[in-house]
């Protein structure tokens, strides 16, 4: 399993002790020597531990500040920050170790660093660098793939964020009768930005499980995948961001219903859904007088459960079309239920998910739209973690529109079940070698029983 937040900041400050006793050593004592050995051994132990939750460890220098991981250390000690002034006057201020580092590598490190006092600057990036350690200054690429910080952990905060805000639009509207705007509008503005600029890795978030805040993520990951859709039509700006706080409040009328109906863990009776329908009207009347808040808000809440076939509710409402805000806003909804597991309902799969959207021949939801939701997530998600027919296990990478089978993903685990201390990507809709034939994806693994977060491993393509 993951390791907890104060055990892996245990492990960062043992990294940087052994960092900083590692060079201290290194400059009394000959490279084949006990001490040098014994902390060398000791700093691979550290990495391992670290590698087992993320393909690379950063130690970055922000300032005076040190920062592993994203994580900014507060405990720096004198010998510390003469290791970090040193670093500064060569021009290092990002050491990244991957996975697959030899101890002869660190080895080599720790003797070049032990040499940099009193030496010219030097070209710390060719000199310093080897195979599995990457060594030089922050650049603004290091942090971001095309604006918004691409790294997981800004991505992670924003939903985390986003979350928050959303129990507090929830908590406004059953207290006051209207949900707090400034709240929805900073959520969605975060959200639409990293849409923008990073659909894939926060499009891979939505499939965080948070069976508790069902409620609030249900919320955020409607509005996300409503957005991702909106913005793979083209559709930018401010009404990107209007489709966005739509979605957020779809539900909103639900503030309404009997807590104990929202959350009977059984079958509701023919009474309590009666009873449960009514969100949808009492979503519209809450939106139409809330200041500020878009047209398009009221009309989606007010249809997202019906259908282009005339079916769903409320009841008794026809409509010639359905705003394409709703359309999205109704494929995002059934996609998140579906996929989530509640005390009354097991998650399902993807591809069960996509055949409930295009049931009924097609008639229940635009297939237009429905093939486009498939392009944007594909059958199996970035962030999922997949078996191949090959026997190995992979993490998603990005889906591959003209097959959602065959995926870009980054192998993990050989097909014996041995870890690769070597990661490496496949483009599974290539031929692989001298066979003819390609690999695909059989079936999505839950990664508890592999001891990793697969989303730690986007990061090597969002940084």
């Amino acid at each position: 399993m993951n390791e907890s937040l104060p055990a892996r900041a245990a492990l960062y400050e043992e990294l940087l002790r052994r960092l900083a006793s590692g060079v201290r050593a290194a400059q009394l004592y000959a490279p084949d020597h006990p001490l040098v050995a014994r902390n060398m051994e000791g700093l691979m132990t550290a990495l391992r531990q670290l590698h087992q939750q993320m393909p690379a460890v950063a130690v970055g220098i922000v300032g005076t500040e040190l920062v592993v991981a994203d994580t900014p250390m507060s405990k720096v000690s004198a010998s510390m920050a003469e290791f970090i002034r040193r670093l500064k006057d060569h021009h290092v201020e990002r050491i990244a170790f991957e996975r697959g580092v030899t101890q002869a590598e660190l080895v080599g490190l720790m003797q070049q660093l032990a040499r940099l006092s009193g030496r010219a600057p030097i070209d710390a990036e060719k000199e310093l660098s080897s195979a599995h350690v990457r060594v030089g200054r922050l650049k603004a690429e290091d942090r971001k793939e095309d604006g918004l910080a691409g790294d997981m952990a800004a991505i992670r905060q924003l939903y985390t964020n986003a979350v928050a805000a959303a129990e507090t639009v929830w908590e406004s509207a059953l207290r006051e009768g209207m949900p707090d705007m400034p709240a929805a509008l900073q959520a969605v503005d975060g959200l639409a930005d990293a849409v923008t600029q990073n659909r894939t890795a926060l499009v891979a978030l939505t499939a965080m499980r948070n069976y508790d805040n069902y409620t609030f993520t249900h919320m955020v990951n409607v509005s996300i995948l409503t957005m991702g859709q909106a913005r793979a039509l083209g559709i930018d700006g401010r009404l990107l961001r209007e489709f966005g706080l739509s979605a957020l409040m779809h539900d909103i009328g639900k503030v309404r219903t009997p807590k104990a109906i929202l959350n009977k863990p059984d079958k509701l009776t023919d009474e309590e859904f009666t009873i449960m329908r009514r969100h949808t009207v009492d979503g519209a009347e809450i939106l139409r007088r809330t200041p500020e808040m878009p047209i398009l808000a009221p009309v989606v809440a007010f249809e997202h459960h019906l259908r282009k076939d005339g079916t769903g509710y409320p009841f008794g409402v026809k409509r010639a079309s359905l705003n394409v805000g709703t359309m999205l806003c109704s494929i995002s909804d059934v996609y998140d239920a579906m996929r989530s597991q509640r005390a009354y309902q097991e998650a399902h799969p993807t591809d069960r998910i996509l055949a409930v959207l295009k049931r009924s021949d097609g008639q229940q939801f635009d297939q237009h739209l429905v093939r486009r939701f498939v392009q944007l997530l594909g059958i199996y998600p970035p962030g999922n973690l997949v078996k191949l027919n090959t026997g190995e296990v992979a993490v998603v990478l990005a889906t591959h529109a003209p097959d959602p089978y065959r995926p870009r993903v980054r192998v993990l685990f050989a097909s014996d079940g041995t870890r690769l201390d070597l990661p490496f990507e496949r483009n599974l809709w290539e031929p692989r070698g001298e066979r003819a034939e390609t690999d695909s994806v059989v079936a999505p693994v839950d990664p508890a029983g592999y001891g990793i977060d697969p989303l730690n491993f986007l990061e090597m393509r969002a940084s």
